[in-house]
């Protein structure tokens, strides 16, 4: 009997391995038969991806998603996820479902409005954003989830994937093929998967591709429509599978979406000619894209009773999805009544929650206000020029009739290692929301004033009016209100009109007293008039910025500028106006700034920024404080101004001189020089290139270098600043980034 059973295992086993073979050797002879390969299928697929990806026009969709979610590990630290509702004491299964009204219109543009929800979470409103994005994939885009991801189908796709046929396939008595993909570097931006494409055609039947950030696996199937139907081009479910595992805590999630078309409106003029293909489906000089970005999630009226959403489910729910529903009810009539104990743990949990998260307090007739949370390690920066910096934000806001719009923004932040303490306050009330019509208030202590001006002034005296050692002239304390009017003259073209007023004070009383009075008397009154412990400003500001080819669209009665291929151009102009409000000097301040951002593809973007700035006719007011060319001393993140930043500047340099010239480049791409450099280089998303050129007095020219990289977790750079082509520094910056990607 074993010695039968023995021979059995040993004929199937011989069998299996003739079978594979052959089931090999017929997919290489069927290759080679149709004389295609691997490279002509995916060429063929990328070459009708910018089609296919800009084909279908607009569509409306009814829109069902389900996701069940199981806490498989959790700990104290579950109330550090964000974004993650409020768990129950004991429950490990939640259930969850909501059904939308979806609106899509090219390239790229979601209008999703929630009718339904229903769930055993308590407080849903829907799908969280991020959840949502794999939802809304165009697989023949370059990229997928936005810009986060690369898609296989990509131009260029090869340079970063591998590709292989792993099988023939019949579909809808038509032949399609099989391709896997696997990324060829370590990186959160690559994912691996397989893609079915139909011969002749090369659309995509199905996708799936999965992946992983430092905290996160997920795994998407695409299912599209089949060949010749209205929805070809067109997902039509969804299966996402997701893990989040994050300080000692394991969540598992599994979503479904499926979608039901109401009508789809293709391109009629869609062509392989069009070289920019997915991004102009809309050519001409009219930047009105209403009618596409008629776009807002509106969560705020929506059902959530069961019968409702039983007549809506486009299919019925399994066994254990209807056990966990039971449960729910279950548990929720059995509720005691809360003690004051348990009131008392839930409203510390939900001052932890404010300690750890971004929460909004509503307020009831008068607007919300939404702030960020009060111990957040990822407001914080490390340079090793400045040390460490944090910082905290506060916004409130009401909507009045007619869309318009109040904001109130407070902000503070310490920087430890100078012992400096800001503040702000930023109110704006847009009025006329239509014309982008607003009034600006901005009240505020700025970055501590150098006065070199007043120094290099001192030097050229002689030494028998005064002793310098005896003046202290370190810093000034700024404090400013700025009132500003803003509004859009034509599209692109705005002009802001205000005043802006400064009153600097020493930051130490000086000692203007001589040592050895001089016979020069007056000389000696002068100095002592001349050199104050405060300066009082009073300037008119104008502003005027233009961007041509603005695209934008309105919202009601609100203007929503969005992008332009071309650069923005400003021009700022101030006027120090002496002995309004006690003002005690006069100048004048005038700077121009250009600023431009280029997408290159396949995820790499250039950003440049010049301009140069200039005071004039000073009178006894000794400060060369400049709005584009300044420092924050703040934490800001990756995108802190374009790039436009000169990170190892002595920040005395800054008000060194009443005149400037300055050009910043930024180049950002992935897989630059850490693939080449480390083999395990996953958790880097993008690195970056730096170049800037400062040109002023003393410094012909200041040049600084940098480099890179940009993570979930922090964003880190190393620079290195040259003055007068001689070595002056090297350093370094932190910034925490998590979640905010």
């Amino acid at each position: 009997m074993k010695h039968t059973l023995l021979v059995y295992i040993l004929l199937f086993t011989t069998c299996s391995v003739f079978a594979s073979e052959f089931q090999t050797d017929t997919l290489q002879r069927d290759l080679r038969n149709r004389s295609i390969s691997v490279e002509t299928i995916v060429g063929n697929a990328m070459d009708k991806a910018p089609v296919y990806g800009s084909i279908v026009r607009d569509y409306r969709a009814e829109l069902y998603v389900k996701g069940r979610m199981y806490i498989r590990k959790k700990n104290v630290l579950v109330r550090f996820v964000p974004s993650l509702f409020r768990l129950k004491k004991g429950i490990k299964e939640y259930l969850v479902e909501s059904c939308s009204d979806l609106h899509f219109t090219a390239p790229n543009i979601y209008d999703q409005k929630v009718k339904a929800v229903y769930g055993t979470v308590d407080r849903y409103r829907g799908v969280e954003g991020d959840v949502l994005d794999y939802f809304h994939v165009n697989i023949y885009a370059p990229f997928l989830l936005h810009s986060k991801l690369l898609s296989p189908l990509s131009p260029g796709g090869e340079k970063y994937y591998s590709y292989k046929i792993d099988s023939i396939l019949t579909r809808e008595d038509k032949l399609a093929y099989r391709v896997t993909f696997t990324p060829k570097n370590k990186s959160y931006q690559l994912v691996e998967g397989h893609m079915v494409i139909s011969d002749g055609v090369w659309s995509v039947r199905e996708l799936q591709f999965s992946g992983r950030s430092e905290y996160l696996r997920f795994e998407n199937l695409i299912r599209m429509g089949g060949v010749g139907s209205d929805d070809e081009y067109l997902p039509q479910q969804y299966n996402l599978n997701m893990t989040f595992d994050y300080l000692g805590n394991t969540i598992d999630g599994s979503y479904t979406a499926m979608l039901d078309y109401s009508a789809i409106e293709l391109q009629e003029n869609a062509n392989d000619d069009d070289d920019e293909g997915f991004f102009t489906w809309k050519k001409g000089t009219n930047y009105d894209l209403t009618e596409s970005y008629n776009l807002q999630t509106d969560t705020a009226r929506h059902y959530s009773d069961s019968l409702t959403f039983n007549q809506l489910r486009p299919c019925p729910l399994s066994e254990n999805e209807l056990h966990i529903y039971e449960n729910y009810y279950l548990n929720k009539d059995t509720l005691p009544v809360k003690s004051h104990k348990t009131q008392a743990r839930q409203f510390w949990g939900q001052m932890g929650d404010m300690l750890i998260s971004n929460y909004t307090v509503d307020l009831d007739q008068i607007g919300s206000v939404k702030c960020s949370p009060l111990l957040n390690p990822f407001l914080v920066k490390y340079s090793g020029r400045d040390g460490f910096s944090y910082r905290q934000d506060f916004k409130y806001s009401r909507l009045f009739s007619h869309d318009r719009l109040l904001r109130i923004a407070p902000r503070i932040g310490y920087n430890f290692k100078h012992r400096e303490f800001y503040w702000r306050i930023v109110g704006d009330y847009d009025y006329w929301p239509r014309k982008r019509a607003s009034l600006h208030l901005r009240i505020g202590n700025g970055n501590r004033i150098y006065t070199s001006e007043v120094l290099d002034e001192i030097k050229e005296m002689p030494d028998t009016i005064f002793d310098f050692n005896r003046i202290h002239l370190d810093y000034f304390k700024d404090f400013y209100v700025d009132l500003r009017h803003r509004v859009e003259i034509v599209n692109g073209l705005t002009l802001d009109v205000g005043i802006s007023t400064h009153k600097r004070v020493a930051g130490k009383t000086s000692d203007f007293t001589p040592i050895d009075p001089s016979p020069d008397t007056d000389a000696d009154e002068d100095v002592t008039e001349r050199f104050r412990n405060s300066y009082t400003s009073f300037a008119p500001r104008l502003v005027l910025s233009w961007t041509p080819g603005q695209y934008y669209y309105m919202n009601g009665e609100r203007k929503i500028n969005l992008h332009s291929k071309f650069p923005t151009f400003s021009v700022d102009w101030e006027r120090g106006i002496k002995g309004i409000f006690g003002s005690t000097g006069v100048y004048e301040r005038l700077e121009f700034d250009m600023q431009h951002r280029i997408s290159l593809g396949l995820m790499q973007t250039l950003y440049y920024r010049a301009g140069m700035g200039a005071f004039t006719d000073q009178d006894q007011m000794y400060f060369v404080d400049f709005v584009n060319f300044s420092r924050n001393n703040l934490p800001m993140g990756w995108n802190d101004e374009i790039g436009g930043v000169f990170q190892e500047l002595d920040r005395r340099w800054y008000n060194a001189s009443r005149k400037y010239m300055r050009a910043n480049v930024t180049y950002e791409a992935p897989f630059l020089a850490m693939p080449r450099l480390l083999r395990r280089t996953r958790n880097v998303l993008n690195e970056r290139l730096y170049a800037g050129v400062l040109i002023m007095p003393h410094l012909n020219p200041y040049i600084e270098l940098g480099y890179g990289i940009g993570t979930h977790v922090f964003d880190f750079g190393i620079f290195v600043g040259s003055i007068n082509c001689k070595y002056e520094s090297i350093g370094f910056k932190v910034t925490f980034e998590l979640f905010n990607r």
